[in-house]
């Protein structure tokens, strides 16, 4: 293992590190964020680039965190997947090109129907009390109600 790798696995721990660099998947309904309702937003955990919002985050009962749509369609690159002898779209990050899950065709219909079902262990959560200070102020405006 190069010295750079090294450095991220220990930075980010071996779950992380196996999810986002290696593909891996977390066992069904063991990840900290599928239970998981506190408003704020998600970050790749490997590079801080905000993907998922807690506003569109939705119990899909699959046993993975699940939203309806990233913060922006920008941040997140789609590639067709065949491993594990299925056909399903990987969903990765933009900038640090970390393996976050997958999306399919069958969320809610209503906000859209897709389901990106994504490892907690891929994720760090940033509650929205703590947006400004950890870098995050722009997106404080996700969380604003009508009339504010």
């Amino acid at each position: 293992m190069m010295q750079a790798d090294a450095d991220l696995r220990k930075r980010i721990g071996a779950a992380a590190y196996a999810v986002t660099q290696n593909a891996a998947t977390e066992r069904p309904f063991s990840g900290q964020y599928d239970d998981f309702d506190q408003p704020g937003i998600f970050v790749d955990v490997v590079s801080g680039e905000p993907l998922f919002s807690s506003t569109d985050k939705y119990d899909a009962g699959c046993g993975w965190p699940s939203f309806t749509q990233p913060i922006a369609k920008s941040q997140i690159k789609q590639h067709l997947d065949r491993s594990s002898g299925m056909l399903r779209t990987e969903v990765r990050s933009q900038k640090a090109d970390s393996h976050l899950g997958h999306v399919f065709t069958d969320g809610p219909s209503d906000r859209g129907g897709l389901r990106y079902c994504i490892n907690s262990a891929a994720l760090r959560f940033i509650p929205v009390a703590d947006l400004a200070a950890q870098g995050y102020g722009d997106y404080q405006t996700l969380f604003m109600q009508k009339g504010e």
